[in-house]
């Protein structure tokens, strides 16, 4: 079987809160914080990262579930 890649998120297609008004992919969430693809995948395996879903084997991000968790780790820091 072999791995499609897809194309980073176009910077020009992003709408509120500078997230695409799409659901997101691995890659466009790695691209979007500047980690690599495997990061996403631990911070999925351990819990720790923004909460994604699978849409049958495909995994997603809602955007704007992404930038709550990236609200909340922004104020945990603070704290």
């Amino acid at each position: 079987m072999r791995a499609t890649t897809h194309p980073p998120a176009d910077p020009r297609t992003t709408l509120r809160s500078g997230l695409p008004d799409r659901y997101l992919t691995p890659e466009d969430i790695a691209v979007l914080f500047r980690v690599p693809l495997e990061t996403v995948y631990q911070w999925r395996k351990k819990r720790s990262g923004p909460p994604g879903f699978r849409i049958g084997k495909h995994l997603r991000y809602d955007p704007t579930a992404v930038h709550d968790w990236v609200t909340h780790q922004s104020s945990a820091t603070a704290a």
